[in-house]
């Protein structure tokens, strides 16, 4: 089916037919083009109104209608590892370059910018970090704002300007971290048109919205005071069928698993004790919700697609900079999400304040397993799992010079590490990379190919680990479990990607010959990490908010 001619909403063909450009003859340009990777922060699969949501985004469905759609992306399921793979161009487990993931980080290991410089790129970095090593005397970007509070959207504790800290935000600046940002990375673009514009740039734009606490402006709270009345159940109904017709995905909804209640998450005794009567701790029917339960989760969900909408005017100040340096044709802009929505329900921070308005500095909400369900849709589980719902990602793809088939969709299987190789051969690098002599392959593809025509980069398998949840995609099927001791789950890709119908205990053959191929892997990973000479870059300072 061609999705050009599939899609159904109404502003994103106006936006589509308004920015319409000529089509490219599909080669690489001889300039070599400039990167931004944006990565958003828990932001489900259909969140994005190009993805099928009803959260207004903009500036993101314009790059998409300009661009193309990525349907089958893939992150680590959380945070820190994702970043590690998008910087790195391996398994977080090959590296350990990350907060989350234990081990030595190797001497081999190197950074995308540090690829990048040999070949005439500037690295710039705004927002959320999460890596162990320091992003300037480390990492090797050239200027970084360094979000390290990942707990506070309006009062930031701790955050950093090229590796210098700043002074808290006074009330009188109405600090908004996703405001800020957008504004640093602009900055940055700024100097750069002024003082480098015959460098090509890399700039890595790291939202920490729509991560909890629910946080936002109020004046883009409001917008969404009855967008989600009807509760979750609709909300995942209408969006698998808008998915449907945009010809994203080809299943039926995952179930709903009520039995499902992360062990990290507050106590259940202690969700109504702390944040109120309304609070729901666990994926059920919307149907059996009470009233006052109902009225709390709709508030959340505002806030969460007030995080996005907010964002996503961020994302629009950065296309017009880019506009206003005369670079926005000749760059490559990526949006991501490094993993699916979460279930999470904690407090931290500063607390939770129940008297104050929510969304406020002085609350402490998420969005909790009922909402990231339907964020994730049609999917199943959350952030943290490596089923579907867990890893799979938007990835919006826009480049005026480099693309054909605007507004299409791409449907290889790819994901987080492929962006260094895909990034390197656009630059004219070679995809593998300048490694140490020492390093294994990276562990990704370029994906270049896929850009110019549909379904054209292959591969043997996709590997996943994440606190013991485990998985593996070879070709049309994917093994998956959770947890160290939970059994092996077997999925036929092609047609059930919502993991509804486990055939492990009908095809045990296929599943052992798929267990044996990731415990291999994943052993090789660990060796490749502890056999290798440690490295030696200058690391991030512990910080406790």
């Amino acid at each position: 089916m061609n999705s050009r001619l599939t899609l159904n909403r109404r502003s994103f063909l106006a936006t589509a037919a308004a920015s319409a450009l000529p089509r490219l003859g599909g080669a690489t340009p001889a300039r070599k083009p400039n990167v931004v990777v944006i990565l958003a922060d828990d932001m489900g699969f259909s969140d994005p109104g190009c993805y099928g949501g009803e959260i207004d985004t903009p500036n993101i469905d314009r790059l998409a209608a300009q661009g193309l759609r990525f349907t089958r992306m893939y992150s680590t399921a959380r945070c820190g590892p994702s970043r590690n793979c998008l910087l790195s161009g391996y398994y977080a487990q090959q590296t350990a370059l990350d907060v989350m993931t234990p081990g030595n980080m190797p001497r081999w290991a190197n950074f995308l910018p540090e690829y990048l410089k040999p070949l005439g790129y500037r690295s710039y970095h705004s927002g959320k970090w999460h890596i162990r090593a320091k992003p300037l005397t480390g990492a090797a970007f050239d200027h970084s704002y360094t979000m390290l509070d990942e707990l506070r959207f309006f009062t930031q504790k701790y955050h950093e300007l090229d590796e210098q800290a700043l002074p808290k935000p006074k009330p009188e600046e109405h600090y908004y971290s996703t405001t800020a940002i957008a504004d640093y990375g602009v900055r940055f673009l700024k100097e750069h048109g002024r003082d480098h514009a015959t460098d090509p740039f890399f700039l890595y734009l790291a939202f920490h919205s729509p991560h909890f606490p629910l946080q936002a402006p109020a004046a883009d709270i409001a917008r969404y005071h009855d967008r989600f009345s009807e509760g979750w159940d609709t909300v995942r109904e209408r969006r698998l069928g808008r998915m449907h017709r945009l010809g994203l995905v080809n299943c039926s909804l995952a179930r709903l698993e009520p039995e499902i209640f992360p062990s990290w998450n507050l106590p259940e005794p202690e969700l109504a004790k702390r944040l109120g009567a309304g609070e729901v701790g666990r994926a059920v029917p919307w149907s059996t919700l009470t009233k006052e339960q109902q009225a709390f989760q709709r508030i959340k969900i505002s806030i969460h697609a007030a995080m996005i909408t907010h964002m996503d005017t961020q994302i629009g100040k950065v296309v017009d900079q880019l506009k206003a340096m005369n670079a926005f044709e000749d760059t490559v802009i990526m949006v991501l999400s490094d993993n699916g929505a979460s279930a999470e329900i904690m407090i931290r921070g500063d607390g939770h304040d129940p008297s104050a308005p929510p969304g406020s500095a002085l609350t402490h909400l998420c969005i909790g397993p009922g909402w990231a369900t339907a964020a994730n849709t049609p999917f199943r589980l959350h952030k943290s799992y490596v089923h579907e719902g867990g890893i799979a990602s938007p990835l919006v793809l826009h480049w005026p010079n480099g693309i054909q088939d605007r507004g299409e969709l791409r449907h290889d299987q790819c994901h987080f590490v492929d962006i260094l190789p895909t990034m390197l051969d656009m630059a004219g690098g070679h995809p593998g990379g300048d490694r140490p002599a020492d390093a294994p392959p990276l562990a990704g593809k370029s994906l270049l190919p896929t850009i110019r025509q549909d379904n054209t980069v292959s591969r043997d398998f996709l590997y996943f680990n994440h606190n013991n949840n485990r998985a593996l995609h070879a070709g049309d099927w994917k093994i998956v479990a959770k947890g160290a001791d939970g059994p092996w789950e077997l999925y036929d890709m092609r047609t059930d990607r919502c993991e509804r119908n486990d055939l492990a205990s009908t095809d045990a053959a296929r599943t052992e010959k798929l267990a044996a191929l990731w415990r291999q892997q994943d052993e090789l990973y660990v060796k490749q990490r502890e056999s290798a000479v440690p490295a030696t870059k200058p690391l991030m300072p512990v910080i406790k908010a």
